[in-house]
């Protein structure tokens, strides 16, 4: 569910196709900037109902995903 969500996120802010977007996928490969990823945190705060407090930097899509669900368990 995290996974797809984020990769829907990463679609609309990129253009790149849902199917090509993997975990291993670098946000720097994408053109995703930090200020990119914190307008994404807080949509999926929203979409998700929790909060998430960015605390480190993360790297890919797994890295992400990773950190949302941690906040969520």
């Amino acid at each position: 569910m995290v996974l797809e969500k984020i990769k829907a996120l990463l679609a609309d802010y990129t253009d790149v196709d849902v199917e090509s977007i993997t975990l291993d996928t670098a946000f720097a490969d994408l053109g995703i900037d930090s200020l990119s990823v914190v307008e994404m945190v807080m949509e999926l705060e929203d979409d998700l109902g929790v909060e998430l407090e960015l605390e480190e930097k993360v790297n890919t899509v797994g890295d992400f995903v990773k950190f949302v669900e941690s906040k969520m368990a």
